[in-house]
């Protein structure tokens, strides 16, 4: 009691400055103990953070770990559902391959954790909460034993001064012997403590390679855990693809040609085949086949079967318009067009010469520098179409009209341009393309095809069962006065065809054109006539009047200076 009562004595005293606190660490051990903090408040928070990344819970074994992984549950999750789909499914096995390897993936994270908890996440509670806080108690006793030095000393000396001897002179006596020896204890506990401290303290500088090692040891771990995911996964992929092109069921709307030909085996694309060899049997007669827009669920619904290689033939043969909806669809959804971006100026250049010999030869240029891929399934199409003009006194297709329809959906440009360039210029160029190849069909391409490549997609002979509710559009290959019989003979698109017509013919000047361009109902920004609708869709609703009304524009242009209003 009378000791830390001393103690407190003396520790007031050196608080206000009434008595000098002795230091008895160097320079250099001072600077380690500020160090001690630093290294302890990093080590603490590190290994706090790093802790929290660990996915499987901390100080179990394996097996309690295993259980509690993400992966785990995730794998067994895949493995269940492939049991219930089945193997016979592409679904199937893809979840019980993919299972398979996050079930892998997992035992190689907790073999990783394991390690960072062994080799780096102990090490360094080890340092934050037990050596450094060691070294700390250390250094909180020694100050108590200096306190305690400094007080013995002090009433040491307060006892020499009371006796009136000079400094140089000892006090005798039992008390005074009693406090030199309570002053020498002191001090010998207080160098015992500090050379303990020192050599803690030194030991811990010494020993930073070590700490710093853990780190080390950290990135060493997580790059052996991900090179051997990697492997996993890596080994694995080639299954997985295995799978996805062994499996017949593929897509085709959207994909590259060449990508549909080389997963397919097929040199002809499978929408192009389907179509072609349906409307052999039940749409060459049909009116206004590939004009006529088909009902946008049942060609959603082809587009959907065709995309998955499920086909009923017997219930679109009832329907050309949706199979030739589906064949426009698919030629303008590929993500370059079937005559290629690259050859785009070869092919307009060729429609600009005027020498129609000339014009021929450079087509024919043009269409020896397709690949290989595009070129065959040009050629099937072109003699397909060329066929289909053989009924053109029945269907009304003639190969300015198929031109006009199809042209768009076989080149274009990485930017098309607005609706009255389409309208015109390019319009009109790529006609002059389609049209003379498709007239010339045995010459650009010679010898006989055959459609039915896999012999699969026949369908019943089908009658013309639409025939009388759609007119022909007059030929562009006929003169002047065939054109004029033609169009008095011709039955009206309808009566709004007809109104819209007349009031176009009234007009001699351009102020009120725009009144004959209504908005265009089908979503995009253009006007009636939407030359970019109606080659995209066919014929709905405004569209049946904008067709009749486009024609008259690019091959019967009206005696007015007119101006299209974009």
């Amino acid at each position: 009691m009378k000791k830390q009562f001393n103690r407190m004595r003396q520790l007031a005293n050196q608080t206000v400055g009434r008595a000098e606190k002795t230091e008895v660490l160097s320079e250099d051990l001072l600077q380690v103990e500020k160090r001690l903090e630093l290294v302890k408040q990093v080590s603490h928070s590190t290994h706090k953070k790093l802790t929290a990344c660990l996915q499987g819970q901390q100080g179990v074994d394996v097996d309690k770990k295993s259980k509690k992984l993400p992966l785990t549950t995730l794998a067994q999750c895949m493995v269940d559902g492939a049991a219930v789909l089945g193997d016979e499914s592409l679904l199937g096995k893809m979840l019980k391959l993919c299972g398979e390897t996050q079930d892998r993936l997992a035992q190689e994270l907790i073999m990783f954790e394991l390690t960072i908890e062994r080799d780096v996440i102990e090490p360094l509670y080890d340092l934050a909460e037990v050596e450094i806080p060691n070294i700390q108690k250390q250094r909180k006793h020694l100050a108590k034993l200096v306190l305690d030095m400094d007080s013995a000393r002090t009433r040491y000396y307060q006892s020499t001064k009371s006796s009136g001897l000079s400094s140089n002179l000892q006090p005798t006596g039992a008390k005074a012997d009693h406090l030199r020896e309570e002053m020498e204890e002191a001090a010998n506990r207080m160098e015992i403590c500090r050379d303990q401290l020192s050599a803690d303290m030194y030991s811990f500088v010494a020993k930073e390679i070590d700490y710093a090692s853990y780190f080390q040891t950290l990135i060493e771990a997580q790059a052996e855990y991900h090179r051997k995911s990697l492997e996993l996964l890596q080994s694995v992929l080639p299954q997985i693809k295995a799978h996805q092109e062994t499996w017949v069921e593929k897509p085709c709307y959207g994909k590259p040609l060449e990508e549909h030909l080389a997963l397919s085996g097929r040199d002809i694309a499978f929408p192009i085949e389907a179509c072609v060899t349906m409307l052999l049997e039940c749409g060459m007669q049909e009116e206004g086949l590939f004009r006529i827009a088909p009902s946008a669920s049942k060609l959603k619904k082809l587009k959907a079967s065709l995309d998955c290689g499920v086909l009923d033939v017997q219930e679109y043969s009832a329907d050309p318009h949706a199979i030739a909806g589906a064949l426009k669809s698919y030629l303008r959804e590929l993500p370059e067009p079937l005559m290629t971006f690259e050859l785009y100026n070869d092919w307009i250049q060729a429609s600009n010469i005027q020498d129609q010999d000339k014009r021929l030869q450079a087509l024919l240029n043009a269409c020896e520098k397709l690949p290989p891929a595009n070129n065959n399934n040009f050629k099937y199409l072109i003699k397909f179409l060329s066929k289909l003009t053989e009924y053109q006194d029945v269907n009304k297709m003639t190969p300015g009209n198929i031109a006009i329809v199809l042209g768009p959906n076989l080149l274009w440009t990485h930017n098309e341009g607005n609706i009255t360039e389409m309208m015109t210029t390019v319009s009109l160029q790529i006609v002059g393309i389609i049209e003379p190849i498709i007239q010339h069909a045995d010459w650009f391409f010679p010898g006989e095809i055959e459609f039915n490549v896999t012999g699969n997609y026949g369908s019943p002979v089908h009658t013309n069962h639409n025939a009388c509710n759609y007119s022909s559009m007059p030929s562009p290959d006929m003169d002047q006065i065939d054109r004029k019989q033609n169009d008095q003979s011709r039955r009206p698109l309808s009566v709004a065809t007809d109104n819209m017509m007349l009031e176009f013919y009234k007009k001699d000047g351009r102020e009120n054109l725009a009144s004959v361009f209504a908005p265009c109902n089908m979503g995009c920004s253009g006007m009636i006539p939407c030359m970019k609708c109606v080659m995209l869709y066919g014929t709905t609703s405004h569209t049946e009047e904008a067709s009749s009304l486009i024609y008259y524009f690019i091959y019967q242009p009206p005696s007015m200076d007119f101006v299209f209003v974009a």
